[in-house]
């Protein structure tokens, strides 16, 4: 079984070395078919560069250069690329080695399912409540069964092919993704992990970002009504 791994990188040049050589040193044990798709959206610093050198070292590591940002479309890119029986996406600057390597190991005994993290602590209050708020929302709109819809790492079988579909290029794209595993009733694990503080960078997420995923989550439910009425 070949296993994807998509990493959207953005601005991580001092540290995404570091935190690949990690996920490596952990994976090699897990499964001996594997790719990493480092996927470098509109990168100001050495990002590039550094993950080029990456995968001129190591044969299983490819990387996808693209001047446009955003997460959403950073993931659309990965799994465009994506080769594998099993695909993950992650945020590799909050995602440890070692949360990688357990979220991916239920995969690997559960191929049938959807497994995804469900991180327990946040940084501060403000992200708590509007964490809270938000996974409210979307468990309203959507019946969906998690508590964490950003929560990452994803794990699917490459053979649930909407998932490979999926059309957000922002922030909603998680949103998305859980949608569609209620629409096709995929069954779906979620693995609690305690949150870990960034690797480097900063979160673009503040209060004109919350306000759009909230009113992008009620748009998105108009928009799977539209095409799914029943």
């Amino acid at each position: 079984m070949l296993v994807s791994i998509i990493l959207p990188v953005h601005n991580q040049s001092d540290h995404i070395g570091a935190i690949i050589q990690g996920y490596i040193n952990e994976f090699s044990g897990v499964a001996q078919d594997y790719e990493f798709v480092l996927v470098c959206n509109a990168c100001t610093d050495n990002s590039v560069s550094v993950c080029q050198e990456l995968a001129r070292k190591d044969p299983h590591i490819k990387v996808v250069d693209t001047k446009r940002g955003g997460w959403g479309y950073a993931v659309k890119l990965g799994l465009q690329q994506a080769s594998g029986d099993l695909i993950c996406y992650t945020n590799s600057a909050r995602t440890s080695p070692e949360q990688l390597k357990t979220v991916l190991g239920y995969g690997l005994i559960y191929p049938n399912v959807v497994v995804k993290a469900n991180r327990k602590i946040r940084d501060s209050f403000r992200r708590r409540l509007g964490s809270l708020l938000y996974n409210l929302e979307c468990r309203m709109l959507f019946d969906s069964p998690v508590w964490d819809i950003n929560g990452t790492p994803k794990v699917f079988p490459a053979k649930f092919a909407p998932l490979l579909k999926l059309s957000r290029e922002d922030d909603l794209i998680d949103a998305e993704f859980v949608a569609v595993c209620r629409q096709y009733d995929y069954p779906i694990l979620e693995v609690p992990l305690l949150s870990t503080r960034r690797h480097g960078g900063k979160s673009t997420t503040n209060y004109g970002s919350a306000i759009k995923m909230y009113l992008g989550a009620l748009f998105l439910w108009r928009q799977f009504k539209k095409t799914n009425p029943a």
